[in-house]
């Protein structure tokens, strides 16, 4: 953080790293293997001579990480046909037990009126685009009950 506040302080007629540099540093760390694509993308949402210090640069980021999760599941809730809260909810419960419940997955989808067949279909679709979004905010750890959904559907 103390690095991208340098580069957004520096002046742009005096750039002594770029913003490739400092991406490029950035990936290279092993320590944020995790974050290392929003990172980047935050980077390069940065204006140039900003002159924001480090206390900026951080809160800055997780505005940027809130808005951007904020924005996938509003994305999925549009494919998939389901409220934001309800999905919100949904994710939030996962990750707060990390455990993955089909009841829940069930309850989800029951305002949709499907028939069997095709809310099967269409919870393996959602499934498949939610597996790499809770693996990503589960930073690691295994959720419970999560890999019967991971290779393709159960």
């Amino acid at each position: 953080m103390k690095l991208i506040a340098k580069y957004s302080g520096q002046d742009p007629k005096k750039l002594t790293i770029s913003r490739e540099q400092l991406i490029g540093l950035i990936q290279s760390d092993a320590k944020f293997l995790d974050e290392r694509e929003e990172i980047t993308e935050y980077v390069r949402s940065l204006k140039e001579g900003e002159g924001l210090g480090e206390a900026a640069i951080r809160a800055g980021y997780e505005q940027f990480k809130i808005e951007k999760q904020a924005n996938e599941i509003a994305d999925l809730t549009q494919t998939h046909g389901l409220t934001p809260e309800s999905l919100l909810s949904f994710v939030d419960t996962i990750l707060q037990r990390m455990i993955f419940d089909g009841e829940c997955l069930t309850d989800l989808m029951e305002p949709l009126g499907l028939g069997w067949r095709e809310r099967r279909e269409r919870e393996l679709d959602l499934m498949a685009d939610l597996v790499p979004l809770l693996s990503k905010r589960a930073h690691g750890r295994d959720i419970s009950g999560l890999n019967a959904y991971e290779h393709g559907g159960a």
